[in-house]
């Protein structure tokens, strides 16, 4: 590789690049847009053109280097750090990785879903990594080469979509001329490239392939097809959980008093009381017996409608008290 005045010039792997790209597009009736404008990213951050190479880092200011990102919190370190590459090898293995599993997931999930997903696994196969970087110098005592390693390229998110990609495979797949099932294979890929290719960063693809194991996880778990907005929707619950609480503990609630609806009669709190032929006791419309002599009901006595509540808040000793007042019995 060399580099010119305002960038790098390609010694051929990248026009190759750009050719297999144009022909694989070319045999799709859809074009997937956001795996397109990946591999342009890429490729054009690589190159560094007079143009943008004064908008852009130098590989210099992202690499990523754990103890750098938690000492000076460089955020900077944290998400640009998988778009620059070393060499043009290594640019141009990633992005055919890249081209063969966007065309895949991008044309299957959509493109708004997809760029949401390289977004999430960015940032999660970037957090995973730099967690178990921590993980090993606070409980082994680890400090080289983990903690201080320093790391560029695309490879962690790709070994998450690839995890994505085979999840629900039963096949078997050759990685590398060894057959294994193709849910297994990420994890075939990652400790053969460890084995046989030196300097590359174990922890970075190990976290790219956790990070696509909790992608997975968050999806199943959560109802709709975008971990993202449901992470987002549950966090905004958590937040306005206190103000419901509080509302529902002062919510005041009306308070009901009296008989029938909102403390007045219905229409069913009054029944036609009936006269009793031999005693003209007046008895309650719920009685086909005299409460008083025990005389039958018969439709001839005269009957007047009285509210229920009144007799049935009146002891029946009260009844036949008033009743022998009245009439003297």
């Amino acid at each position: 590789m060399e580099r010119g005045r305002w960038g790098r010039v390609s010694r051929g792997m990248i026009p190759l690049l750009a050719l297999h790209t144009v022909s694989e597009y070319s045999r799709l009736d859809r074009k997937p847009p956001v795996t397109a404008s990946l591999l342009a990213a890429n490729t054009i951050i690589y190159l560094r053109p007079k143009f943008i190479n004064p908008l852009i880092p130098t590989i210099d200011q992202v690499w990523f280097n754990p103890h750098l990102i938690l000492k000076y919190k460089d955020l900077k370190r944290f998400f640009l750090s998988p778009f620059f590459h070393i060499n043009e090898s290594h640019l141009v293995y990633n992005m055919l990785s890249l081209l063969w599993k966007g065309i895949q997931l991008e044309t299957s999930m959509g493109s708004a879903e997809f760029a949401s997903m390289v977004a999430t696994l960015v940032a999660m196969s970037q957090g995973v990594t730099l967690l178990l970087a921590k993980s090993l110098l606070l409980f082994f005592d680890y400090e080289r080469p983990f903690y201080n390693e320093y790391a560029v390229g695309f490879s962690g998110v790709l070994f998450a979509m690839k995890v994505i990609v085979n999840a629900q495979s039963d096949d078997y797949t050759s990685v590398h001329g060894l057959m294994v099932p193709t849910r297994y294979a990420a994890w075939a890929e990652l400790f053969l490239i460890q084995m046989f290719v030196p300097g590359v960063s174990f922890l970075g693809h190990l976290g790219g392939i956790l990070a696509g194991l909790l992608y997975l996880r968050l999806k199943a778990s959560f109802s709709g097809s975008n971990p993202v907005r449901q992470l987002m929707r549950g966090f905004s619950r958590a937040l306005s959980w206190p103000l419901r609480l509080m509302k529902n503990l002062l919510r005041i609630q009306p308070r009901i008093t009296g008989r029938g609806t909102a403390g007045g009669r219905s229409a069913r709190d009054t029944l036609p009381m009936w006269r009793c032929d031999a005693c003209t006791f007046d008895n309650s419309g719920r009685l086909n017996v005299c409460e008083m002599c025990s005389t039958g009901r018969t439709d001839d006595g005269p009957s007047f409608p009285v509210p229920t509540s009144e007799i049935h808040d009146l002891p029946l000793e009260e009844l036949r008290r008033r009743r022998i007042q009245r009439f003297g019995r």
